[in-house]
């Protein structure tokens, strides 16, 4: 009999910073952390991506501490997170022992499997991020971002693959950010990965466009070793397809995994009270099919973003131009996917050729890719646009690793956490070079704020104690940390890692 196919269920991360623009508290998790370790999942994906930027920003959130909790609660299932290699989980480059610091800090507080992209697809830029991830003694997934081109073929892909498996890599991810794969084209991919690696293949897709399902059944035909799946209402529309409907998908199929249906209902159950929590975040474009992204080619939530900007810069009637401006300025800077910070930076350049003229007004990331700032694009950059790019930048091309430009900053970051008068670990070092204002803005909030906590506050646990489970309440509806305590709310204490909190739930009619 075939092996059944794993599910990895990304609720606690792309689910919600796909269809909730990453609001989901910590709070808001806890409670059914108990529920989701239960099910058999083959990962759950708990970081990275951005929810340390959201958390940290918007939700006042030290993000080391929702990693301590979540991993306390759930200590039975692998956890997983999404990384930006170089950029770790920012726009930049940072240099080496940033990098490397940050993975052994991720792994020390819990993180199992690190899934490591490249917005070029330039392996160089993974390099650092998967060989710390093996020296912390944990799971490097390295991954294919698919896009479409004349330059991108199913060969190509494939060749990407063992590239990242000569690397050191664990297992493969072939990321396909918004929804495009067609199902016969994942089918060979997928197939040719798993003739000519022998590692697992991950395939991860999102249903922007209507096509995830079947992807995932190509993918699953094809030998595909594990999917990614997200809980409704957390799922379908931007986010994975829902893991009921995918089970539904695969029935009577060989490869069907078993879960309790009885458990998927509960947690869609809760994750609809969180949803409707997080309401003022949602959309109902976000929740449905969007063929538009198959016609443009280009991520479902960059049409969203890109329709407003439109709207500020007063060039709504020009929205067909800009969009095939997209392939212009894609194909100039070298065919590159249109994945986070790429397809905002092409987004960008093609309003600007619109309203400008065509390369007249060079925006700064723009260049910096056509000199090769960001890294080795997929194909040449467009000569006669690299050579305006030098000209409006003063800077000259490269065509080594960006980081090795990069001199080492831990100590620098130190002595300036230091100066502040900030905790000057590791953990504070690395998210004070990518969100330094965020991290004192964090700081300045915890002086400012009363003696007696009015929502939860989740710890950096100690650690070298055993990670207990984490006692969920059996009903109660977390309370938003931005909310006052409501009439009749009643206290809660919970214990992670041994350290005790308090939060403040209230009983909601069924």
């Amino acid at each position: 009999m075939a092996n059944a196919v794993i599910f990895n269920n990304l609720v606690l991360r792309d689910g919600h910073q796909s269809l909730a623009a990453t609001r989901m508290r910590t709070e808001q998790m806890l409670p059914v952390l108990d529920l989701l370790d239960s099910m058999g999942f083959g990962a759950l994906e708990t970081w990275g991506g951005a929810t340390i930027d959201a958390g940290l920003r918007f939700l006042d959130e030290f993000p080391f501490d929702r990693l301590d909790a979540l991993k306390a609660g759930t200590p039975n299932t692998p956890h997983m997170m999404l990384l930006r290699g170089q950029n770790i989980v920012q726009y930049a480059n940072f240099p080496d022992d940033v990098v490397t610091a940050f993975v052994h800090c991720a792994a020390k507080h819990g993180m199992d499997r690190f899934r490591i992209f490249d917005a070029l697809n330039d392996v160089r830029n993974i390099r650092t991020a998967v060989e710390a991830t093996k020296a912390a003694g944990k799971h490097a997934q390295g991954v294919i971002c698919y896009t479409s081109s004349p330059f991108h073929t199913v060969e190509k892909f494939i060749e990407l693959g063992e590239s990242l498996q000569e690397m050191g890599c664990d297992s493969i991810c072939l990321k396909d950010m918004a929804g495009l794969i067609p199902p016969v084209i994942a089918y060979k991919i997928v197939k040719g990965l798993k003739e000519r690696l022998s590692l697992p293949v991950n395939v991860h897709t999102h249903d922007t466009t209507g096509l995830g399902g079947s992807t995932y059944y190509a993918a699953i035909e094809a030998g595909a070793d594990m999917i990614d799946t997200s809980v409704a209402p957390f799922a379908n529309g931007t986010a994975q397809p829902d893991t009921l409907r995918m089970l539904s998908l695969l029935e009577d199929h060989p490869r069907q995994p078993a879960f309790d249906l009885g458990k998927l209902k509960q947690l869609r159950e809760y994750f609809t009270k969180v949803y409707h929590e997080l309401s003022e975040y949602t959309a109902h474009k976000n929740e449905v099919v969007d063929t538009e992204a198959l016609r443009y080619q280009v991520p479902g939530g960059m049409l969203s973003n890109f329709r407003n900007q439109l709207k500020e810069q007063k060039m709504e009637d020009k929205f067909e131009d800009v969009f095939a401006e997209i392939p212009v300025v894609r194909e100039a800077l070298g065919w590159i996917p249109l994945v986070t910070p790429t397809s905002q930076i092409v987004g960008v350049q093609a309003m600007l050729n619109v309203k400008f003229g065509r390369w007249k007004n060079f925006s700064p990331q723009a260049m910096d890719i056509a000199l090769g700032y960001y890294g080795q694009t997929p194909s040449a950059v467009d000569p006669d646009v690299q050579k305006a790019a030098a000209k409006k930048s003063g800077k000259e091309a490269i065509t080594c690793r960006p980081a090795d430009l990069a001199e080492p900053r831990m100590e620098k970051l130190r002595r300036e956490l230091e100066k502040q008068g900030l905790p000057s670990d590791d953990e504070h070092c690395v998210i004070h070079a990518m969100f330094p204002q965020e991290l004192k803005k964090h700081y300045d909030q915890k002086k400012e704020a009363p003696a007696e906590p009015e929502s939860v506050t989740v710890a950096k646990a100690a650690e070298e104690e055993e990670r207990p489970k984490t006692p969920a309440p059996a009903s109660p509806s977390p309370v938003s940390a931005s909310e006052d305590i409501p009439e009749g709310a009643r206290k809660v204490d919970l214990n992670i890692n041994g350290r005790q909190y308090t939060t403040y739930v209230q009983e909601v009619e069924e």
